[in-house]
């Protein structure tokens, strides 16, 4: 039964409140894992809590070491065990670098990048422990290709794939450390990205007929990729960063 996927693990889903995170943590509780949903927005948390039954809403700022901690150790209390990370947080620090203030870009690579490193910092001792663990890292196609007015992002994303494939050799074969680099997806950060451009509406219009396959991506397309990644479907895939996007790097 394809429930059996990922029934009794236990997994942290950042970023769980919207978006692709949300599709991703829905997923996985779907398919049996019992789940610490992070995120800043109390209210969306706690109804994904309700909604989720079992599941546990931790709100915070990724970008806080001592957040990320609390995390790991409430995912122990909670359930004794932790096997998967799902690290999907993050923020856009739109401007060029002229404009971008020096705070802003901190703060960009500090919820997009350091938080990865905070987080794992604390989870991996435990995810070595019994059959070993798996980090999935929601990265972006910004790691390999430059959009206007989004340098704190794309650098961030950029050095996410370093860093994954670091932890991958670093943590074998123990841990499996991967990432998905997806395109424009429709959620509310793509229409958060779109303010960098002159025309919003027409900058998402733009992407859209710009993949091969002529639309948005969904959460729930993401959430299926990520879903192979951390089960035992993908046991010999580590070290790998997976596009996902319509086939737009290719158009």
């Amino acid at each position: 039964m394809e429930k059996s996927k990922l029934e009794d693990k236990v997994c942290i889903v950042t970023g769980a409140t919207s978006g692709m995170g949300r599709g991703i943590a829905t997923s996985f509780y779907e398919h049996g894992a019992k789940i610490i949903l992070s995120g800043r927005n109390k209210e969306r948390g706690n109804a994904l809590a309700q909604e989720l039954s079992g599941s546990v809403f931790i709100p915070g700022d990724v970008g806080n070491v001592d957040y990320n901690k609390r995390l790991v150790t409430e995912a122990i209390n909670a359930f004794g065990r932790l096997d998967i990370l799902s690290l999907n947080a993050g923020i856009l620090g739109l401007g060029n670098v002229i404009d971008l203030p020096i705070a802003e870009w901190k703060r960009t690579l500090d919820v997009n990048l350091s938080s990865l490193f905070y987080i794992s910092k604390y989870a991996i001792p435990y995810l070595l422990k019994d059959d070993g663990g798996t980090i999935l890292i929601n990265a972006s196609i910004a790691a390999f290709k430059g959009f206007p007015n989004h340098p704190a992002y794309c650098a961030s994303k950029g050095a996410t794939l370093a860093l994954m494939r670091q932890m991958a050799v670093e943590y074998a074969p123990k841990i499996r450390v991967n990432a998905i680099c997806p395109g424009p997806v429709d959620t509310p950060l793509i229409w958060d990205s779109a303010r960098a451009f002159p025309n919003p509406q027409e900058a998402v219009e733009s992407a859209e007929r710009a993949t091969l396959l002529n639309r948005l991506g969904t959460p729930e397309d993401i959430a299926k990729l990520a879903l192979f990644l951390v089960s035992e479907d993908s046991s010999w895939i580590t070290g790998t960063a997976m596009t996902i996007d319509g086939g737009i790097l290719n158009a």
